[in-house]
């Protein structure tokens, strides 16, 4: 054999490299024993095609000459890996050391420029196409062309400049089709179309396809049967758009007609069959399709495994992921995608992360179905960690991640993010602004909710019904009118507004208002579904609205067809338990035609608790804690039942059984918005910042009531210790340490808005009635139930869940004053008759106080009665005209009287009839 010349030597490793053998391709490249530019060439063309580009770089590097074939297959190998931006760099280089481009390199960068949003590299590419002459090459015109059409706001600028092209091909022409198709200037681009001279098959394919995707299926049939002999495209573009018109039947009828099928043909029927949920229907179209021999396509593999999700058949997606393996696909980045979105939903985490670590190039969408995967998994940290070495985040990135810390309960991490996206530049989505607004409504933080509608209206974006929806519910959960403001100026409302502003009502204590939405909303021609129901049921409970959430209850089944849900039946139990009806509310439970679950034994439970129920409330609470053994607040409720009737050996007992199953009692936690900060408290906290001088004024507080007739309701304290203690215990809950720093930090007279994880507690309500009249402070209170709002002495809710009792008691003849109050407890009858008797007896006026027992046993609303009388003694002096009032509860002479009537020598001591002394 004679010696092998270069030309030899190169034709050797050319066909090493087309066999996809790189190893040996080297090997014989190292033994040459000369080697020409060609040789160069090959060499690192197998690298760049096995997409090996670290070592085609060094490869390049060390050439000792290159030409313009050199450049072009390194820029070609970046597009490759979809290294857009290295392509652009690379051809720069070329360029800065003098190299004077050529077509395959022009057409290559501008392919690469397309996908890097830049128009003013693509601009100044254009410049060089100019000066370069190529601006006549139909081939470079043409990148040019798809390079302006690549960004929708330079579709005018790519309309002029093929208006400029002096010559076009069909590529030309179905590129400016497509791209004003696209944009949805459907008539512009048929005013192209009529003038294409040839109407090649790709001109009307991209007619067809914008006809179809904008919904005009019937100009699009027009066109299709104007075409004599349709090839395969054509017929693949008309069942495409079918399918995305929904019109599955004629796509089916159109496919049984084709005389030629391809894997394109056979994609758009599984693509189109997933997305209109017939995911079974797709699956059987993969199975045929495999047994005619025909491998699927990409289309066809995504699709498939995006039925299998909604199918819930991840056996049937391991199937499919093996003939992705045999398809020889399983690395492609869209497979990868979609195998990730499945096995992420199945929780397997583990084929998960082993996906994404062997996906060849990992783009954008990689990073996002990873980051879902982990999130639909609660693995937040780990998701956080993905997002923060992503290369290029998008929108759906950074809603992913703000999505996900959302999900964590992680707010303060989510604004941050929020923070460092306006940072970057990103413009927030609707979906961004919604999950925002969420978080603002549920942190109790009016200031950073404002801050995000301010941002909707810059955007253009507040008044899109999801995001304009999302404010009304985030100012109804602020307490702020503006959820008014934003509901009267929406042009657009559905029934999840609808329910937004009732339901807002409802947690609100306002039962009319949200019975009147109600019936605007019917009047308006929307119909109520059964979370509609739900808010109106909320809102009679909490108002007290027995007659009307009876009528609700009962209409949503008879006018509406609604078969009422547990959800609606424990409204009706609270609806009734609230009322003071506890019984009716047991006997309505045995009387339902479902199971309970355990919010309906909770909110009998919660009843007994208003009522002292305590036989009620023992058999509701051994219904929970078959229910759900592990939620402490089961537990705490029917200690404080037990507790307020001084029943320390069962609250004992009930602690016995937390500790044996392991139970433990949530700690309370109230927080506020002070300047764009949120401050948290627990109950007994030290470690605030400020916490000295919140217990400072905490303590001063609580004297100034005390002197004013507040008593701590110790019937709330779970522990049988002296009277002392149990004050002490009740002082530090949390609400009322946030209470007390409101008023340190806040300028006088300014509203202060607290948020807690529970229930308020019985003496925190009385105490922050309180606080609002002596300070003149609105404080409002969100707990675990509803709003409570405190304006001069009083709450906006009813204590008992009903509307306060007016009974008619005495007229009252002749001069002076009667000042009674009423209390149905058997318990102080005889006190009251006999001080009643003692009084008529006398002749003298009487001022009758039962409130050591009302107080400590059944009302809280007495301290601010009483509290009142004491600020009113000047008008009383007028009004008495120097009659003695006598008082006949030794407490009030000692803790109001004392300071208030006791200026005015109006108290003196007197002796009821049964002969005990106060």
């Amino acid at each position: 054999m004679g010696v092998r010349n270069t030309v030899a030597w190169n034709a050797m490793v050319t066909c090493y490299v087309q066999n996809g053998d790189i190893t040996l391709a080297r090997k014989l490249f190292d033994a040459m024993p000369s080697r020409d530019v060609s040789s160069w060439n090959t060499m690192l063309t197998g690298y760049c095609h096995s997409q090996l580009m670290e070592e085609a770089r060094n490869l390049f590097e060390r050439m000792p000459e290159r030409n313009g074939v050199s450049w072009t297959v390194m820029i070609s190998g970046y597009l490759l890996i979809e290294q857009h931006g290295r392509a652009w760099d690379m051809f720069h280089t070329m360029l800065c050391e003098g190299m004077t481009p050529e077509q395959p390199n022009l057409v290559s960068v501008l392919s690469a420029v397309r996908h890097l949003g830049k128009p003013g590299i693509l601009e100044s590419i254009h410049v060089l196409v100019h000066k370069t002459g190529f601006e006549r090459d139909v081939v470079v015109g043409t990148a040019v062309l798809n390079g302006y059409t690549k960004d929708v706001n330079m579709l005018d600028s790519a309309v002029k400049f093929f208006e400029g092209m002096t010559t076009r091909n069909e590529y030309t022409w179905s590129t400016i089709i497509a791209a004003l198709s696209q944009a949805g200037r459907i008539d512009d681009a048929f005013a192209v179309y009529q003038r294409d001279p040839v109407k090649s098959v790709p001109s009307r394919t991209s007619m067809l396809t914008g006809l179809a995707r904008y919904g005009r299926i019937d100009d699009a049939k027009i066109l299709f049967d104007q075409i004599h002999e349709p090839n395969v495209v054509s017929w693949n573009a008309m069942i495409t758009g079918y399918m995305q018109n929904e019109m599955v039947d004629e796509a089916e009828d159109l496919f049984n007609r084709m005389p030629f099928r391809n894997t394109i043909s056979w994609a758009g029927m599984i693509a189109g069959y997933a997305r209109n949920g017939r995911s079974e229907q797709a699956l059987v179209s993969l199975q045929a399709l495999h047994r005619k021999g025909m491998l699927p396509s990409l289309s066809s593999l995504t699709s498939s495994f995006f039925a299998c999700s909604n199918i819930e058949a991840l056996e049937t997606g391991k199937q499919v992921h093996s003939l992705a393996v045999k398809a020889g696909c399983q690395f492609n980045s869209y497979v990868c995608n979609a195998l990730i979105t499945l096995y992420g939903k199945y929780r397997n985490i583990g084929s998960v992360r082993q996906i994404f670590d062997r996906t060849t190039v990992k783009d954008t969408v990689s990073y996002n179905s990873f980051m879902s995967a982990l999130v639909q998994n609660n693995l937040f940290d780990e998701a956080r960690d993905v997002f923060n070495n992503m290369p290029s985040p998008d929108v759906v990135s950074w809603t992913t991640i703000i999505s996900a810390c959302a999900q964590a309960d992680q707010g303060n991490e989510a604004v941050e993010i929020f923070r460092s996206m306006l940072h970057e530049r990103e413009l927030p989505n609707p979906p961004i602004l919604t999950i925002l607004l969420g978080l603002s409504g549920n942190l109790g933080a009016p200031q950073l909710g404002q801050q995000i509608h301010t941002i909707a209206i810059k955007l253009g974006m507040d008044s899109g019904l999801v995001v304009a929806n999302a404010l009304v519910s985030m100012y109804f959960k602020c307490s702020s009118a503006d959820s008014l403001k934003v509901f009267d100026s929406m042009e657009e409302r559905d029934i999840f507004t609808w329910n937004t502003i009732i339901t807002g009502y409802a947690q609100h204590g306002l039962g009319r208002e949200a019975i009147r939405m109600y019936q605007l909303m019917v009047s308006a021609g929307v119909l109520p579904n059964e979370v509609t129901f739900v808010g109106l049921l909320h809102a009679c409970s909490h108002s007290g609205l027995v007659d009307e959430g009876h009528q609700f209850f009962k209409s949503m089944s008879s006018d509406y067809g609604l078969t009422p849900l547990l959800e609606h039946y424990a409204c009706m139990v609270d609806l009734l338990g609230r009322a003071g009806d506890v019984q009716g509310a047991e006997h309505f439970i045995y009387d339902m035609p479902i199971e309970p679950d355990s919010v309906i034994w909770s909110a009998l439970l919660g009843a007994c608790k208003i009522h002292k129920n305590v036989e009620i409330g023992r058999r509701a609470a051994e219904k929970l804690f078959s229910i759900e053994p592990s939620n402490a607040g089961n537990y705490v409720m029917l200690s404080n039942i037990y507790s307020s009737q001084g029943m320390w050996d069962e609250v004992a007992k009930v602690r016995k059984l937390m500790k044996e199953r392991g139970v433990n009692k949530d700690p309370g936690c109230s927080w506020m918005q002070i300047k764009n900060k949120m401050h948290s408290f627990v109950t007994g906290d030290e470690e605030h910042e400020q916490i000295q001088n919140i217990y400072a004024t905490l303590w001063e507080l609580y004297t100034l009531l005390k002197a004013t007739g507040y008593v701590p309701d110790t019937d709330f304290v779970l522990h049988d210790i002296d009277e002392e203690q149990k004050e002490s215990s009740l002082l530090y809950h949390s609400e009322k340490l946030a209470v007390a720093y409101g008023i340190l930090v806040t300028p006088k007279g300014m509203p202060i808005q607290i948020m807690k994880n529970l229930r308020i507690c019985g003496d925190c309500h009385t105490f922050i009635k309180f606080v609002s009249s002596v300070t003149k402070r609105e404080i409002d209170v969100r707990d675990g139930n509803r709003f409570h709002h405190f304006r001069n002495g009083s709450c906006s809710c009813v204590s008992d869940g009903a509307d306060p009792m007016e009974l008619h008691v005495y007229d009252f003849k002749g001069p002076g004053v009667a000042l009674s109050m009423y209390n149905s407890d058997e318990f102080i009858r005889p006190f009251a008759e006999s001080s009643m008797d003692m009084a008529l007896s006398k002749k003298l006026s009487l001022y009758l106080s039962t409130k050591n027992t009302i107080l400590k046993k059944y009302d809280d609303r007495s301290p601010q009665y009483i509290f009142r009388l004491s600020h009113t003694n000047m008008p009383l002096q007028d009004r008495i005209n120097g009659r003695t009032l006598c008082d006949c509860d030794s407490i009030v002479a000692c803790e109001v009287c004392s300071f208030g009537l006791s200026m005015l020598n109006l108290v003196s001591p007197a002796t009821t009839s049964d002969g005990v002394a106060t």
